[in-house]
Protein backbone atom coordinates (compact mmCIF):
# COMPACT_ATOMS: atom_id res chain seq x y z
CA UNK A 1 0.00 0.00 0.00
CA UNK A 2 2.91 2.47 0.89
CA UNK A 3 4.68 1.29 -2.56
CA UNK A 4 1.39 2.31 -4.20
CA UNK A 5 1.05 5.51 -2.61
CA UNK A 6 4.68 6.57 -3.11
CA UNK A 7 5.46 5.31 -6.55
CA UNK A 8 2.22 7.56 -7.65
CA UNK A 9 0.73 4.28 -9.68
CA UNK A 10 -2.64 3.12 -9.15
CA UNK A 11 -4.15 -0.01 -7.86
CA UNK A 12 -5.49 -1.09 -11.27
CA UNK A 13 -1.99 -0.06 -12.92
CA UNK A 14 -0.34 -2.11 -10.17
CA UNK A 15 -2.71 -4.83 -10.47
CA UNK A 16 -2.22 -4.89 -14.61
CA UNK A 17 1.73 -4.82 -14.33
CA UNK A 18 1.88 -7.84 -11.52
CA UNK A 19 -0.26 -9.66 -14.31
CA UNK A 20 1.46 -9.19 -17.57
CA UNK A 21 4.57 -10.59 -15.63
CA UNK A 22 2.86 -13.81 -14.06
CA UNK A 23 1.20 -14.38 -18.14
CA UNK A 24 4.95 -13.89 -19.13
CA UNK A 25 6.00 -16.14 -16.81
CA UNK A 26 3.75 -18.81 -17.49
CA UNK A 27 4.08 -18.92 -21.19
CA UNK A 28 8.24 -19.55 -20.35
CA UNK A 29 7.39 -22.07 -17.64
CA UNK A 30 5.20 -23.69 -20.39
CA UNK A 31 7.67 -23.73 -23.03
CA UNK A 32 10.36 -25.03 -20.45
CA UNK A 33 8.07 -27.88 -19.41
CA UNK A 34 7.20 -28.87 -23.17
CA UNK A 35 10.89 -28.90 -23.45
CA UNK A 36 11.69 -30.81 -20.58
CA UNK A 37 9.10 -33.46 -22.06
CA UNK A 38 10.53 -33.75 -25.60
CA UNK A 39 13.90 -34.17 -23.56
CA UNK A 40 12.62 -36.96 -20.82
CA UNK A 41 11.21 -38.99 -23.70
CA UNK A 42 14.15 -38.40 -25.62
CA UNK A 43 16.93 -40.03 -23.55
CA UNK A 44 15.44 -40.81 -20.17
CA UNK A 45 17.00 -37.81 -18.28
CA UNK A 46 14.90 -34.26 -17.71
CA UNK A 47 17.08 -30.93 -18.03
CA UNK A 48 18.13 -30.65 -14.49
CA UNK A 49 19.31 -34.09 -14.48
CA UNK A 50 21.49 -33.58 -17.46
CA UNK A 51 23.09 -30.05 -16.08
CA UNK A 52 23.51 -32.27 -12.59
CA UNK A 53 25.16 -35.31 -14.33
CA UNK A 54 27.80 -32.85 -16.90
CA UNK A 55 28.27 -30.53 -13.84
CA UNK A 56 29.08 -33.93 -11.40
CA UNK A 57 31.26 -34.74 -14.23
CA UNK A 58 33.63 -31.60 -14.69
CA UNK A 59 34.02 -31.44 -10.76
CA UNK A 60 35.42 -35.06 -10.93
CA UNK A 61 37.75 -33.89 -14.00
CA UNK A 62 39.03 -31.00 -11.98
CA UNK A 63 39.33 -32.63 -9.13
CA UNK A 64 41.71 -34.66 -10.80
CA UNK A 65 43.54 -32.25 -12.12
CA UNK A 66 44.41 -30.30 -8.78
CA UNK A 67 45.02 -33.54 -7.42
CA UNK A 68 47.45 -35.27 -10.38
CA UNK A 69 49.93 -32.08 -9.78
Amino acid sequence: MIFIIVSGCSEFAFLMSGSSIAISQNAYVKAYNGVDLLTIMHSDKSIKKHIYDKGKEHVQTLTQIVNDK
